[in-house]
């Protein structure tokens, strides 16, 4: 892996959801400043973190794992998001952007995931 973390499409993207998901966290009701936006919090920080991590560590093995936590993250805050239309703390329309960036992040990471699981298999 030659190209910079920071030039990567899925990392430009994962820094993209986390403006968006800070931007709708400030929408959230003061009670849940503690709870569920903290958590929300953590888990879209942690997905470009991690991405960065993965494209950067060695073996190819450890790289994957890495990768994969970052595409947990990414479930974690859909369905964060998905709680945020469920409980009316945010609209259907509010979450759009983010859940579609999600969506795509996700099918990035999975690429990226089997290109470099491909690698440690042959």
């Amino acid at each position: 892996m030659t190209q910079d973390y920071k030039d990567l499409t899925v990392w430009q993207k994962s820094m993209d959801l986390v403006v968006e998901v800070y931007r709708l966290i400030e929408k959230l009701p003061r009670e849940e400043t503690y709870d569920l936006s903290e958590q929300m919090r953590r888990a879209v920080v942690s997905i470009p973190s991690k991405i960065a991590a993965g494209h950067t560590c060695y073996p190819e093995s450890d790289c994957v794992e890495i990768l994969s936590v970052a595409n947990g993250a990414k479930a974690a805050i859909e369905t964060q998001l998905l709680i945020c239309v469920r409980l009316n703390y945010l609209s259907e329309s509010d979450v759009d952007k983010a859940l579609n960036l999600c969506d795509e992040i996700g099918r990035m990471l999975n690429a990226m995931i089997s290109k470099t699981a491909s690698t440690t298999d042959g």
